[in-house]
């Protein structure tokens, strides 16, 4: 059998974070959102050099602060522009089991003119999370023409 370019569990593109605290991120990402963990590597200071967790099929990658090799998460530099978009069969309650795990309600769940109902929450770690469930196809021409009608009404 031949090795792939790519990393068993990997995509061609992946999330790979720094987090303060990743064995307690890992922890809060099983409660949150029902992550499996794949494994890690830890460091001589028994820091996490290297983990991998799954969540509903995906691949995310995470290693905690290194200052030294200028490893920093989003609580030490003040914010972070980025979010991860979740996709989940209930956004509802996936958002509820996220703020009893300790995340802070962003946007509340809501149907959006796209077709997803959606939802977003901070975690304790610094990072957003964008909890959705796709209920209805569309063409682009038609998500312009709801938002365009969205953008209208404000």
């Amino acid at each position: 059998m031949k090795t792939s370019h790519i990393y068993p569990g990997a995509y061609t593109l992946n999330a790979y974070i720094t987090i303060n605290g990743c064995s307690d991120a890992i922890e809060f990402y099983k409660k949150a959102f029902g992550a499996i963990e794949k494994g890690r590597l830890l460091m001589p200071d028994g820091k996490i050099g290297h983990a991998e967790i799954e969540i509903e099929g995906s691949m995310l990658m995470m290693t905690d602060e290194n200052i030294d090799w200028g490893n920093k998460g989003p609580l030490a530099i003040g914010g972070n522009p980025m979010s991860f978009g979740l996709y989940v069969k209930d956004a509802d309650a996936v958002i509820q089991r996220a703020i009893d795990a300790g995340a802070t309600p962003v946007v509340p769940v809501d149907d959006m003119f796209y077709g997803d109902r959606v939802g977003h929450v901070m975690d304790p770690f610094g990072y957003k999370w964008m909890i959705a469930t796709h209920k209805e196809d569309m063409s682009y021409e038609e998500m312009q023409s709801r938002f365009d009608k969205m953008l209208t009404a404000q």
